[in-house]
């Protein structure tokens, strides 16, 4: 599992400022992951590998949940989230942010299933997470600091400080584009707690349960299916030293040559200035950083700007497209960098 450096958990320290600098850090967390998972969804060749694409895909949808949850929780408690802006992309490869150097390094890579057990799982794995039958959990000496415990820490701190930090302003919420945003409205304790609850089951289930609040598996056990090939079912064995799921379902089928040849950890300076990798690769950054732009507007205050971000994050994706199939050496195609572009 992902360990988070210690300073992380210092914001928490009972103050209204202590909390939005934590709310921050979370938002730029939850960024962080998603261009690793598209990258390595864009190098999945159209119409093959379609089962998990889908998974990888609504993986990546979600997390977006949680950046739009967790500006608005920021939002609502009087602060400003803080997305255009050049440290606000992480290097790849890399530590996420906020993440203890050497403990998980995340980078671009194409699809495989290493990458989804060494990486995915594991920026995903809960605290302590269910042993169903296929996997074998090893014993965990050092003490974690996971990105669930980090959210609660953050409950607890909307709960010390109760209802009176709640002074932002209602219509720089965000109330479209995802489904849970029209019920789940950040106004109280009460709300802010019901949208970080939604973000953590999402991500890692409960102790109890692999699914989250919508009955869907969480996102660790959807990589898991991936990773060991079977959907996780509920166990057809009843008795009492059975597992209430299995990954007996249905095979998920991995065909490893409808793998784009990309490259791994690609940067602005892999691709020669002036060719054709290279300027498709800085069109796509441009593309990029206007969709973090895009997005300050729309959580500074115009929502109506999500239309825009949404066809701008579609367009990314014919972009990389495009990228993926330009060879830079002999069998290997060029990646995109997800690079901030100044000015």
């Amino acid at each position: 599992m992902i360990r988070l450096k210690t300073e992380l958990f210092q914001y928490l320290d009972g103050t209204l400022d202590g909390l939005k600098s934590a709310l921050q850090s979370a938002i730029e967390l939850e960024h962080a992951t998603i261009p690793p998972y598209l990258y390595a969804f864009y190098s999945l060749r159209r119409n093959t590998n379609a089962e998990i694409a889908a998974l990888v895909d609504s993986v990546v949808v979600q997390e977006m949940l949680h950046m739009a949850i967790d500006c608005n929780i920021l939002n609502a408690i009087g602060g400003e989230p803080r997305i255009d802006k050049p440290h606000f992309v992480p290097k790849y490869p890399g530590p996420l942010p906020g993440g203890v150097e050497g403990s998980l390094v995340v980078g671009l890579a194409p699809f495989s299933k290493q990458v989804v057990k060494d990486t995915f799982m594991v920026i995903e794995e809960p605290e302590r997470p269910l042993n169903f039958p296929v996997r074998t959990m090893e014993a965990t000496a050092e003490p974690q600091q996971t990105i669930g415990q980090f959210y609660d820490g953050i409950i607890k701190q909307i709960r010390n400080l109760g209802n009176g930090i709640f002074t932002g302003d209602p219509q720089k919420q965000l109330t479209t584009g995802f489904g849970p945003l029209q019920t789940i409205k950040i106004h109280d304790v009460e709300s802010a707690v019901e949208g970080i609850e939604l973000i953590v089951r999402q991500g890692e289930g409960t102790k109890a349960s692999p699914l989250d609040p919508e009955h869907g598996l969480a996102h660790y056990y959807r990589f898991a299916e991936i990773y060991y090939g079977k959907k996780l079912i509920p166990n057809p064995e009843t008795g009492p030293d059975e597992p209430e799921y299995v990954y007996g379902g249905h095979a998920i089928r991995f065909d490893p040559a409808a793998v784009l040849p990309v490259i791994a950890n690609p940067s602005a300076s892999s691709y020669s200035p002036g060719s054709r990798a290279f300027n498709l690769n800085h069109a796509f950054n441009d593309s990029y950083t206007n969709l973090l732009k895009t997005l300050q507007l729309t959580f500074g205050g115009q929502p109506d700007t999500l239309g825009p971000a949404i066809t701008l994050m579609e367009s990314l994706q014919e972009q990389a497209l495009v990228l993926m199939t330009t060879e830079v050496v002999p069998g290997q195609t060029a990646g995109p960098t997800f690079e901030y572009v100044n000015g």
